[in-house]
């Protein structure tokens, strides 16, 4: 009988911090520049340049660390990684290797799972290096380079992909309520590398890991993980070894492809920074970090249930992502009834999501707007089609709806003569549903109601069609 394994996973989640310059200087760390404008001496690495560190990237990791159980060390210090490579212009990062900002916190899933965060530490990210296909030349852009990081390294807790993605959701929620990044993944702001290995199932005994890079959506790192999990299962069973390696995950080919040999700490040579003194972080400066942590999603959801009257499903959707819970709490302060609103965000609002593949915090639509556009609707002055028309053109562009619904004339038809006139031309147009209907099938109704809002370009109320019908087609 063949040997079972088991999976063993964790995680060091790379997270951009939202300050406005660079780690160790005043750049400023906007996505999107020209290649090479977001750069100074300091962070190109020129001789003779000394860093100063940004204390908001020592507010933003700690905060982050409080948030998720960690002890926050009251000194803390910054370490020289050595290695060469053209995206690292000094040929070393700076990072925390001795004495991490923060250690020891846990992440508990919502299904009662804990997973430990073995240390968060802080650095400086790298450049990036761009391939050109045509020319076969590799270009470095440094505006990324001195961007602020932390690192949050767990241990080896994760079992499988699913326990893997419900924590990064999890982490990434918790990290948006913080407003310490805004973990937009395709950016480049939220990146997770996989370090996974097999065992015995029932062994204490850890196999041979492999570190994958290049996981840039959730759902690329849940197939990169069962794939290689199955790779190292049939060298396993074919009676080969794991190298230690560092490999590329191919979304495209479905594949991981080796890139180095894995490296070891001793391999990046760490000493202490002699550029960057000792931070020492006090306890009253700690505490009053902690007083200023906003409500997490947790007592978003409960106050939500209480204070608004949701039902706890939409309050559980609605507090997912902060800038979703803001929008809606901020349209209901306007006098807006919570479940009107509720009740876009719940259907249109997360279609739209889902189907344009936006991040909340990329929406447009204003409280003000959307309540204007709730009020129109309730009012009649619009139909619910022509609303959630409205609705997806503000969503993503921030247009005023009542300007949007004027400009093209979306306003509902209150004209009875064009009504009654259009409704009798659908009934001639169509004898085999009016025949239907008359001889007792009430959705042939439903389609001649379908077939007059058509013609009428959804500008009319389908109440109003629909006893017009009825008392047409009764004489």
């Amino acid at each position: 009988m063949g040997k079972t394994y088991e999976t063993v996973i964790g995680l060091e989640v790379h997270v951009e911090l939202a300050t406005r310059t660079k780690i160790f200087c005043g750049c400023k760390t906007a996505f999107g520049a020209r290649p090479n404008t977001l750069v100074c001496p300091v962070c190109l690495g020129m001789p003779g340049t000394l860093p100063v560190l940004n204390r908001k990237v020592a507010e933003l990791a700690a905060s982050v660390g409080l948030s998720l159980h960690c002890e926050v060390n009251r000194v803390t210090r910054f370490d020289r990684k050595n290695y060469f490579y053209p995206d690292n212009p000094q040929n070393y990062q700076i990072s925390q290797l001795y004495l991490p900002i923060c250690r020891d916190g846990r992440l508990t899933l919502s299904e009662g799972r804990t997973i430990r965060i073995h240390e968060i530490h802080a650095e400086e990210d790298a450049g990036k290096l761009m391939h050109e296909e045509r020319s076969g030349e590799t270009l470095v852009d440094y505006n990324r380079a001195g961007v602020p990081l932390i690192e949050i390294v767990t241990e080896p807790d994760f079992r499988s992909g699913e326990e893997v993605i419900a924590f990064l959701e999890q982490l990434k929620t918790t990290i948006e309520y913080l407003e310490a990044s805004d973990c937009k993944l395709q950016e480049g702001s939220l990146r997770v590398d996989v370090n996974l290995s097999i065992k015995e199932q029932g062994s204490e005994r850890l196999g041979v890991r492999t570190e994958m890079k290049n996981l840039n959506s959730f759902h690329a790192i849940l197939r990169a993980i069962k794939v290689e999990g199955e790779r190292q299962r049939r060298i396993l069973e074919d009676g080969g070894s794991i190298s230690l390696e560092t490999r590329r995950w191919d979304d495209a080919k479905g594949e991981s492809f080796p890139m180095r040999s894995k490296e070891e700490v001793r391999d990046y040579r760490y000493f202490p920074d002699p550029d960057l003194p000792a931070v020492h972080l006090s306890e009253a400066w700690i505490e009053t970090l902690r007083s200023r942590l906003p409500e997490m999603r947790k007592e978003k959801k409960e106050r939500f249930i209480l204070e608004y009257g949701v039902p706890e499903y939409d309050a559980e959707l609605l507090t997912g992502s902060i800038y979703l819970a803001r929008l809606f709490e901020r349209t209901v302060a306007l006098g807006v009834p919570p479940k009107k609103v509720s009740n876009f965000l719940m259907g249109e609002g997360l279609r739209l999501l889902r189907e344009k593949e936006m991040d909340a915090k990329d929406i447009k639509l204003t409280p003000e707007g959307f309540a204007r556009l709730i009020a129109m609707n309730e009012e009649k002055r619009i139909t619910n089609a022509v609303a959630k028309e409205v609705f997806e053109a503000a969503f993503d562009s921030g247009i005023d709806p009542e300007a949007y619904v004027a400009g093209r004339g979306l306003m509902t038809v209150r004209d009875e003569d064009l009504l009654r006139k259009t409704v009798e031309k659908v009934i001639a147009e169509n004898e085999k549903s009016v025949r239907d209907y008359l001889g007792g099938k009430e959705k042939a109704l439903s389609f001649l109601v379908g077939q007059t809002m058509k013609a009428m370009k959804g500008q009319a109320e389908p109440a109003t069609v629909t006893a017009l019908l009825k008392e047409l087609l009764s004489v």
